[in-house]
């Protein structure tokens, strides 16, 4: 028995709706992501969404469309994946990271608004595993340093104050305060990629809410052109008959969604509902079944919150990253991959180039020396998650004792 880490849960409802787009004639963007950007916003509860090639590029793109750069500052936890971070250096603004607080993946609330000055200009939370950050904190340090606010012109006077963009690439379907993932931040970028709890193959999108003063489809249509080089008409509207000309308002780039990806989310939207519910499942079992190991499991519900389910993170107590280490080598022997999430960023070449210190993210570090993270996704059956707790117990109490 071979169980991967994370393979897509594709089925023969995925394949006729790529079929009926490729026998549409129409295969890049289209009615198809339209459609796909539609059906998010009614699941998430917002006006508008733009479906993109990468969460990576709808985090670029929101800082963009706030003007944010040279000379500014955003906001990001430590412990997370470089995209939260290097969208911040692409735009040429400085990354402020924050350690995680004491016993916990999300960062310290604290002195992330400590780190707040006259030069922040958004704070990026990280919904790590799909478990929503508290938003309720984050605005209320963003209100108590809001005097020291500094708008530059766009977007910016109009939500007058920092701005808060989610990286939610793990958390859609999640839920805080009865409210899902799209509905808290100002901003929300979700990931489609082949990993994720709904995949598109590559792919991402950025939705939000109502700013006073915002025209919701001029952004809408500013997003657009900006994922397809400042191109005033669409592809789909440029090959109708006559209406070949447009113009490029500015020399952007290129990150937009085609209709052959929006086609398998549209297929797996449809099903999504199912496939959280399996999620929870699985996500029940392991933690009954580790109840009685010396390990430390991520909180994916309670009163105030259900997070997507995206990642199974243990933590095993009372060791390091060698014995983390071997531990994930002997899962594979038993041809069980395991993950871990993650290296925190000052622990990686790019940052410390930048001057970034893991020695300055102490509860970061401690969270990661051992963290190991399970296999988790849809198509595993009964039979394989008990195999896989079978060995993990086994092999922690081995390398543990």
């Amino acid at each position: 028995m071979y169980i991967p880490f994370s393979p897509p849960d594709m089925t023969e409802v995925e394949a006729m709706e790529v079929k009926d787009t490729i026998l549409s004639g129409w295969i890049t963007t289209g009615p198809k992501t339209t459609k796909f950007e539609q059906e998010i916003s009614a699941f998430c509860g917002t006006d508008k969404t733009v479906c993109l090639n990468s969460a990576t590029a709808a985090l670029e793109l929101t800082l963009r469309a706030f003007g944010i750069g040279p000379g500014d500052e955003v906001i990001v936890p430590a412990y997370t994946y470089t995209a939260s971070c290097s969208v911040i250096c692409h735009v040429g603004a400085t990354p402020v990271m924050i350690d995680c607080a004491k016993d916990s993946f999300e960062m310290d609330y604290d002195k992330m608004e400590e780190a707040i000055t006259s030069r922040t200009k958004a704070i990026i939370p990280v919904d790590l595993a799909g478990v929503l950050c508290d938003y309720e904190r984050i605005y209320a340090a963003i209100e108590n340093k809001k005097s020291l606010f500094r708008p530059t012109p766009g977007l910016q006077p109009l939500l007058g104050r920092i701005a808060v963009i989610a990286d939610c690439a793990h958390g859609f379907g999640g839920e805080r305060n009865g409210i899902r993932a799209g509905g808290h931040a100002d901003f929300t970028c979700f990931s489609f990629h082949a990993v994720k709890n709904l995949t598109t193959a590559e792919g991402g999108a950025i939705t939000w809410l109502n700013i006073p003063g915002l025209d919701n489809e001029l952004l809408y249509t500013d997003f657009r052109m900006m994922s397809l080089h400042g191109q005033t008409k669409s592809t789909l509207h440029k090959n109708k008959p006559g209406l070949w000309e447009y113009d490029i308002i500015a020399p952007f780039y290129k990150c937009n969604m085609t209709d052959l990806t929006a086609a398998i989310g549209i297929a797996q939207l449809a099903r999504y509902d199912s496939m959280l519910r399996r999620r929870r499942e699985l996500i029940k079992k392991y933690d009954e079944a580790f109840s009685d190991l010396e390990v430390e499991v991520l909180c994916h519900s309670s009163k105030n919150h259900l997070s997507s389910g995206h990642l199974y993170m243990v933590r095993v107590k009372g060791i390091g990253v060698t014995k983390r280490n071997k531990i994930i080598d002997k899962m594979a022997e038993a041809n069980i991959a395991c993950n871990v999430h993650y290296k925190p960023l000052p622990m990686l070449t790019a940052y410390k180039n930048l001057g970034f210190d893991i020695k300055d993210y102490p509860n970061a570090y401690a969270r990661y020396k051992n963290e190991i993270t399970l296999p988790l996704y849809t198509r595993l059956t009964d039979e394989q998650v008990d195999y896989i707790i079978e060995n993990f117990k086994r092999i922690v109490r081995e390398v543990v004792c």
